[in-house]
């Protein structure tokens, strides 16, 4: 199996790659790295003496200092280097450059000189080397104000706040799971290579923000799934969806002496609805997705839904009762479970955007 470590594993793109190299356990080791370890030398060198493959993804994207920012970046690629010539080791190191380095600004430039810097060293030590030059990314959990305009826009609309376009730019546009999945598929590469990464869409700032607005206006305030248009309005979708915390949803319920009438979901994208009767105390699940949409509506019984962030020690729980129906959506990257809590039987039905391939489940199994 290779072992690969990731520099800047604690930021948007690392630890979305951390989390998707833990989908196959059985190609990959993942070697932990903290971003403290640059403060010590020989932890970074006790870091790189385990890795095959070192994915370079360390940098400062935003500061108020333009030279602090373009220092740290080189030094950032320098103090690896140094590492690595002291450990004697030669692991392939790939690096993450951006699309910004053709620009006039100091991230921009930083990249580039970081990428000739990695360049010259992977020449003179005959050492495996891969230059990513990657367009704009964006997917779940990316930091508003900081990683993407993406985030910011839906993180704005969320709170209910305005949201100005500044420059109406088209924009391409990577989705994080595409870029993820790209990078493991170069990390046995040999020789020196520069890659452009290919991107998923390109759209114009105001483009991307009508289909925010469109799903903030069916989803965040009516509870409706959207049509979905292709994989790629999938991805911004949850990618917007990401920034609403997980939340116990009452449908509207309706009364006469003939029962109770309530409408479960309304959805423009399709897919597939089931049930289940669970028995007293039996948990079902403990799994999370990484591109499905999924709907858990209690209708009869006591159920106790769990939900917690891979990677993330943090357990949300609602709980949630057939007298008042409810639901929960599942966000992906969520792993979660739910459980009978009552003495009777709980009727729980399921909605999802897909039908159930077992070819490609999407479906990983991580205890809540």
């Amino acid at each position: 199996m290779l072992k690969v470590g990731i520099t800047g594993q604690s930021g948007f793109i690392g630890t979305a790659l951390f989390n998707t190299m833990g989908l196959y356990p059985d190609k990959y080791i993942r070697v932990p790295f903290e971003d403290s370890w640059y403060s010590n030398q020989e932890k970074l060198i006790s870091f790189v003496k385990k890795c095959d493959v070192i994915v370079h993804l360390a940098a400062v994207n935003r500061h108020s200092n333009p030279q602090i920012l373009y220092d740290t970046n080189i030094m950032l690629v320098r103090q690896l280097l140094e590492a690595i010539d002291i450990s004697g080791v030669r692991p392939h190191v790939l690096f993450s450059s951006s699309i910004q380095e053709s620009l006039d600004n100091p991230y921009g430039k930083s990249k580039l000189e970081g990428q000739k810097i990695l360049q010259e060293w992977a020449k003179q030590t005959k050492t495996a080397f891969t230059g990513l030059v990657i367009p704009n990314v964006f997917g779940e959990f990316s930091k508003p104000n900081y990683n993407t305009f993406i985030a910011t826009f839906s993180d704005k609309l969320i709170k209910g706040k305005t949201v100005e376009v500044i420059e109406n730019n088209s924009v391409k546009l990577i989705h994080i799971g595409s870029l993820c999945h790209f990078i493991l598929s170069h990390l046995e590469q040999s020789g020196i290579r520069k890659i452009e990464v290919p991107y998923d869409f390109c759209m114009t700032v105001t483009d991307v923000l009508e289909r925010l607005n469109y799903f903030n206006n069916l989803y965040t305030k009516q509870g409706i799934i959207p049509i979905l248009k292709d994989r790629n309005d999938l991805n911004l979708f949850n990618t917007f969806r990401s920034y609403i915390e997980p939340a116990k949803m009452f449908l509207v319920n309706h009364c006469d002496e003939r029962g109770n009438f309530a409408e479960t979901i309304k959805t423009g994208v399709g897919g597939q609805v089931s049930y289940s009767i669970t028995k007293p105390g039996v948990t079902r699940g403990n799994h999370y997705h990484t591109r499905k949409i999924e709907r858990f509506i209690v209708i009869k019984g006591k159920a106790r839904i769990e939900l917690r962030k891979i990677g993330t020690d943090e357990i949300i729980s609602f709980d949630l009762d057939g007298t008042e129906p409810a639901y929960v959506d599942m966000p992906v990257w969520y792993t979660h479970n739910i459980t009978n809590i009552g003495k009777d039987d709980l009727y729980t039905e399921f909605w999802i955007n897909e039908w159930y391939d077992p070819n490609n489940s999407d479906t990983y199994f991580e205890k809540v």
